[in-house]
């Protein structure tokens, strides 16, 4: 166990430290925890040279200046004045982090539970009263550290640009050509921004360390304040379900309903997490074994994309989805295209009984080697 409360104090002004025992990083990379997905992009976008620069640049045009007044008048600011606990927990994540500069943060009113991080200078964390209201103090400190996640990998740039983008989309939707092309550049933000959130629960879980807390908190955020009618493997068989049911309609539907959200579906992060928190990378980060942040400079843009398109292969190879399972079939080199289409159309196999005359190519069963 690591214990550097002095560091924690001279290195990022820290008072407090976690209220119970919890491994801390020091000097953890973001790539530690990062998605494939995501971290390919961002290394990417960190190669690039100027890049800091034109985002500055942009912030003039972006609301991020009312943004910030808008929360200073019309929220509350977290310190040990108001929403000490919560104050507490955001040190406390970014000391286990090793996030030097703690980012301000606002509880806005607002019934629905919802966090986010945004800003291109400097990243403010928000969270809404229904969020406050609906969480326990563990699940809390992992949607804390959920957010604290995404300013150590810098997403707060991108989503205040996603949010920018979006309603520049709605402001010029009668231009047809300059919406269709702002709105090709939001769908693959958000579909970048959904393996973001991944990358973030993985901060949140390294942040408050138990597992249990992190289901909790996915299921209220889905099902409300009931956690004493929901049961965590049912929840996670939900996940299964969704993936693995029906047919291609229901593979195209998936596709159609993820695709203006920015946030994968509840009962998917969850599982999401539940299986890195079973990997050996998760373990080994436990372990103390990570990517250190003055290696990010070292890293390879061509291994990250590598590494970003492995995984989504694994995905494709791994997946139970109908089209998914089409997918790598067909790559697997599988004949009969038409009669596999029709299966998976109407959920039935292309020789489900109606058919018993075998076809002429194939030999009978006792003959089949």
């Amino acid at each position: 166990m690591t214990d550097d409360n002095d560091h924690g104090l001279r290195g990022g002004g820290h008072e407090h430290v976690p209220s119970r025992q919890r491994r801390r990083f020091p000097g953890i990379s973001s790539r530690a925890y990062e998605h494939p997905a995501d971290r390919s992009a961002l290394v990417a976008l960190r190669k690039l040279s100027g890049f800091d620069t034109v985002f500055k640049a942009l912030s003039g045009l972006l609301p991020e200046r009312s943004l910030r007044l808008l929360f200073l008048s019309d929220s509350v600011r977290v310190s040990d004045a108001q929403f000490a606990h919560l104050n507490t927990m955001l040190r406390d994540a970014c000391y286990i982090l090793d996030l030097e500069k703690v980012p301000p943060m606002y509880v806005n009113m607002d019934p629905n539970p919802n966090a986010m991080c945004i800003g291109l200078d400097e990243p403010i964390i928000v969270v809404t009263t229904g969020l406050v209201e609906l969480l326990d103090e563990e699940e809390m400190r992992a949607v804390v550290g959920h957010e604290v996640g995404h300013a150590l990998s810098g997403h707060s740039v991108y989503r205040t640009i996603l949010l920018f983008l979006t309603n520049l989309a709605l402001k010029v939707a009668w231009i047809p050509l300059g919406n269709m092309a702002i709105m090709a550049i939001v769908t693959a933000l958000r579909e970048w921004f959904r393996k973001s959130e991944l990358s973030a629960d993985r901060a949140g879980l390294l942040v408050g360390q138990d597992l249990k807390a992190s289901m909790r908190g996915l299921m209220k955020i889905a099902g409300g304040n009931h956690l004493h009618e929901m049961n965590v493997d049912a929840f996670l068989e939900q996940a299964e379900e969704y993936e693995a049911g029906g047919d291609l309609r229901d593979s195209v539907l998936k596709i159609l309903n993820v695709m203006p959200r920015t946030h994968p579906f509840t009962t998917v992060r969850a599982a999401e997490l539940k299986k890195w928190a079973e990997t050996r990378d998760y373990q080994r980060i436990m372990d103390g074994h990570y990517p250190r942040r003055d290696e990010d400079g070292d890293t390879s843009v061509s291994d990250s994309f590598r590494q970003s398109a492995s995984s989504y292969a694994d995905d494709v190879r791994n997946s139970k989805d109908p089209l998914m399972k089409l997918v790598n079939d067909l790559a697997g080199g599988a004949g009969d295209l038409g009669g596999k289409l029709r299966g998976r159309f109407t959920g039935q196999s292309r020789n489900d009984g109606r058919n018993d005359t075998p076809p002429a190519d194939t030999p009978p069963a006792d003959e089949a080697p």
